[in-house]
């Protein structure tokens, strides 16, 4: 019993870890996943790694192969296009239902998430920055909380997994940055239209912001293919 709870925490670990550093772009999207060398990189065995390798595999971040073994799943401007317009179908309701919904512990915990995030964006150089980890779990958090008050658990699931899907190309578009963007300020506007109950423009503003990222990314895209050239 205590040999399976046991492997049952590395599993969990080693997901964890493989998780963030494919979110975060370590694996470049289409990289090879070798579990041999995920042997040595993480210290992990074989078998937590290939448990944590199939969850990715189910979560859509890796693409699995009987020939060619586990590959990053590529990014490319269609992908990111579906992401976002299943964003916009889950997220923009799942808000309005959560401003109509929503009580005083949940107007708290915005405010909780939004003072950690702006915390860590107070931190942050000036200019072009590659989003570190804290970051990019204290942005899930407050979008997260925004919506938490949506009673459809599937549909928080599926707003979290997209979110998620989104991070790669955030992190994507964060490396191919060539001013600075610190949304500190449009967090902000965001939040006090939420708590006023201001359904309209709280959900134009997560409309534009959602939006944004495809934007951003598709600037990042242009300028790699520029790069190429």
């Amino acid at each position: 019993m205590q040999n399976s709870a046991s492997n049952a925490t590395l599993s969990e670990q080693a997901f964890q870890v493989l998780r963030g550093d494919v979110l975060s772009g370590r694996h470049a999207p289409e990289s090879k996943l070798k579990v041999d060398a995920l042997q040595q990189m993480y210290g992990f065995s074989s078998s937590p790694l290939r448990e944590a390798l199939n969850r990715l595999v189910q979560e859509g971040l890796v693409k699995a192969d009987e020939r060619r073994g586990f590959r990053v799943t590529p990014i490319s401007p269609t992908d990111l296009a579906d992401i976002t317009k299943m964003r916009l179908m889950l997220d923009i309701p799942a808000l309005q239902e959560s401003i109509a919904a929503g009580d005083d512990a949940w107007e708290a915990q915005i405010v909780a998430a939004f003072h950690r995030l702006e915390k860590i964006e107070s931190r942050l150089p000036q200019g072009p920055v590659v989003l570190d980890a804290e970051w990019s779990q204290r942005h899930r958090d407050f979008h997260m909380a925004m919506i938490a008050a949506c009673p459809s658990e599937r549909q928080l699931l599926w707003s979290m997994s997209l979110f998620d899907q989104a991070e790669r190309y955030r992190h994507f578009a964060a490396r191919h940055r060539t001013v600075s963007k610190k949304k500190d300020e449009e967090h902000r506007t965001l939040m006090k239209a939420v708590l006023r109950r201001d359904g309209a423009t709280a959900t134009a503003m997560l409309s534009e912001h959602i939006c944004s990222t495809q934007t951003n990314v598709m600037a990042a895209f242009a300028l790699q293919e520029k790069q190429r050239r």
